[in-house]
């Protein structure tokens, strides 16, 4: 599409000059990795060198004159938005849909008769849907998926190749599983006995509310009673483990490796970066913020954000991280102290 097609198609709150040259859009592309007859964006001042280098034609920008004086001098067209990262998704959105086969079901697929199976449904091939399970309208479920008994599936939900559903799991609409994630699984519960272990059968429900994306190979358990929950469009990346008994609030996102244990319960909007451990029954308050490779073992407040392990206020952690540094200089400055006091021995 041309230049200004794009502008009027990403909204009015788009700002953007006559004076723009009128380029043909072909594609979006990365600010370096990039092409003529793209669109690219720039966040902030951080990137003004990949604006002066890169190749693309067209450039999203925030409100900043010197980014805006690099695009003009570069002959880019240009747009300013409040949002430069949130217009480029839209931009994507308009330019690549990602793959959705027919609405069929394939002859390789295996059907309890008892499954009740919605409108518009795509069905791929070895897809195995056990008893009772329901399916709610156009709803795409990719080769290779098991679904066990009692499943339920809401509208336009999307299951990818070989995710595994057990037993009595609820899934919302507008949820995406991908490929190798497991939803519902047994939670690890045993009972120590003289003996050994005694198995605690996991009697529970796992329900993922309306807008939930689970990445590859990820894990939720259900728990022994009760529910594991998560919350309304939360956003869980690639081999995640969520433990039995587990309920997040809504709007949630955590990043690869993080592990969650039994019982734990977090607040809403709570961000856990990569490798990030919350123990058992820990709890975090709606805001909180984990950077990477936190372990949490208590409660975190409401809007604090913590690191290290165990996790402690972040300006504390980089204070203590900056100290850290210094522990070699330090110990030799103490080491001259002693001597100098007779303490050496």
């Amino acid at each position: 599409m041309r230049f200004k097609d794009l502008v009027e198609k990403l909204g009015q709150s788009v700002k953007s000059s006559s004076e723009t040259p009128d380029v043909e859009i072909t594609g979006v592309s990365a600010v370096l990795d990039s092409k003529p007859n793209t669109v690219t964006y720039s966040e902030s001042l951080k990137f003004a060198n990949q604006l002066r280098e890169t190749q693309a034609s067209a450039v999203i920008l925030p409100e900043n004159e010197e980014l805006l004086t690099i695009a003009k001098a570069r002959g880019l067209a240009w747009m300013i938005v409040a949002n430069p990262r949130y217009t480029f998704a839209q931009a994507i959105a308009l330019f690549y849909q990602p793959y959705k086969p027919s609405a069929t079901i394939h002859p390789s697929a295996i059907i309890d008769p008892s499954a009740q199976i919605g409108e518009n449904v795509a069905i791929g091939a070895h897809v195995v849907i056990e008893a009772n399970a329901k399916i709610g309208d156009s709803v795409v479920i990719h080769p290779g998926v098991v679904l066990y008994p009692e499943v339920t599936i809401g509208d336009r939900s999307v299951l990818h190749a070989t995710c595994v559903i057990h037993e009595r799991a609820r899934i919302g609409a507008d949820c995406v599983i991908h490929a190798g994630s497991v939803i519902g699984s047994e939670g690890f519960g045993f009972v120590p006995t003289r003996e050994g272990w005694l198995k605690m059968e996991q009697s529970g429900y796992t329900v993922l509310e309306d807008f939930v994306e689970v990445g590859c190979n990820s894990s939720i358990d259900r728990p022994s009673v009760g529910e594991t929950r998560i919350g309304r469009n939360t956003k869980i990346d690639n081999c995640v483990q969520i433990g039995h008994g587990v309920k997040t609030g809504e709007a949630c996102a955590f990043a690869a490796q993080v592990g969650i244990a039994g019982g734990s319960v977090l607040g809403n909007r709570v961000i856990l970066a990569g490798q990030v451990g919350v123990g058992n029954e820990s709890r975090m308050g709606d805001g909180s913020v984990a950077s990477a490779k936190t372990g949490v073992h208590a409660s975190v407040p409401a809007g604090k954000t913590v690191s290290g392990y165990p996790a402690v206020d972040h300006r504390v952690f980089l204070r203590s991280s900056a100290v850290y540094s210094k522990l070699s200089e330090m110990y030799q400055a103490i080491k001259q102290i002693q001597k100098k006091l007779g303490m050496d021995s």
